[in-house]
């Protein structure tokens, strides 16, 4: 089972009509599906993913695709897919802030 995360991307508009108050943890990306952010809904979203992701569109107005997953395990997730992106690329998305993390090397 792979840890990343396979989901298609979404366009914007059509996403808007298909998140939900779920918890759990979604990417935001631009044209290219460079992942600008990294982002999760947690226990005191308001909204849930639906809402979490509406925030971080008006902090982010290039990002015009997304993507989720639906967890209640939505912290350890995240930190898992912030660790797989700075194995994967060196660093954290530029649009994330600095948290303290393990180290993530992913087979294959």
């Amino acid at each position: 089972m792979s840890i990343r995360m396979h989901k298609p991307w979404l366009g914007i508009a059509e996403a808007k009509g298909l998140l939900r108050g779920n918890l759990g943890v979604y990417q935001l990306a631009d044209e290219h599906q460079q992942v600008l952010y990294i982002g999760f809904a947690g226990g005191k979203s308001l909204f849930g993913l639906k809402g979490e992701v509406g925030h971080a569109l008006q902090r982010l107005p290039q990002a015009c695709l997304v993507r989720w997953e639906v967890t209640s395990a939505y912290l350890t997730r995240y930190k898992e897919l912030l660790m797989l992106h700075r194995h994967d690329f060196g660093e954290l998305p530029d649009n994330n802030e600095p948290l303290p993390l393990g180290v993530l090397r992913p087979a294959g």
